[in-house]
């Protein structure tokens, strides 16, 4: 799926769809709240937030005191949205951009994906979106990173996704990352049923 048709998919989702008609909503996004906490990172770090879309998490962590946000995402519908809810002075800067085809143009200590690498399929797209994680991070930063289990579906959004154990993301970040956790846990959707997420947290090593 090139970044246009990916682009245009997530545009119609974000166009059509209330923020709570997605099955990745989430009123409180407290497992990735709890995981930021956990890499131990001060209020000043940067963090951003992969495929933040309308999420929660950027707006928590700024009431929490975090000052540096930074909120990516590939629909100019979702990054619209979001940016309108956010009051003066807010300190989350909104990027639209497809993860695989962003320049990043800084360092950050802190890089969250709740649920965007499960949908990139493509061994390009992995190598890519790997290749910007590592532009990305900060050496001595942490990764946490979400995706679907290995019992979890396996289409979400009308779009195929791509599973992962704790095994297989660590074997796809690579020897640059120390696995610091790992653990499944369950996500409620809004029109009722679980979805099985895999999390894992790394160190970027070098």
């Amino acid at each position: 799926m090139s970044t246009a048709e990916r682009q245009a998919h997530w545009d119609v989702v974000y166009a059509t769809r209330a923020e709570d008609e997605v099955s990745w909503y989430e009123p409180f996004p407290e497992t990735s709240l709890e995981l930021v906490a956990r890499t131990g990172v001060p209020k000043h770090a940067a963090i951003i937030d992969i495929g933040g879309g309308l999420s929660r998490l950027a707006d928590r962590l700024a009431a929490n005191g975090y000052s540096d946000l930074t909120r990516l995402d590939i629909s100019s519908e979702a990054i619209g949205r979001s940016a309108k809810r956010q009051g003066p002075g807010s300190p989350i800067e909104g990027i639209m951009a497809d993860v695989t085809t962003w320049r990043p143009e800084r360092r950050y200590d802190v890089w969250h994906d709740r649920a965007v690498l499960h949908f990139l399929i493509e061994e390009a797209d992995r190598a890519r979106y790997r290749a910007n994680l590592l532009a990305a991070l900060r050496p001595g930063g942490q990764a946490v990173i979400s995706t679907f289990a290995p019992s979890g579906p396996e289409r979400c959004s009308g779009l195929a996704v791509r599973r992962y154990g704790g095994r297989e993301l660590a074997s796809f970040l690579g020897g640059e990352f120390a696995q610091l956790e790992s653990f499944e846990f369950d996500h409620r959707a809004p029109a009722g049923g679980t979805q099985r997420f895999h999390v894992g947290r790394f160190g970027l090593l070098h």
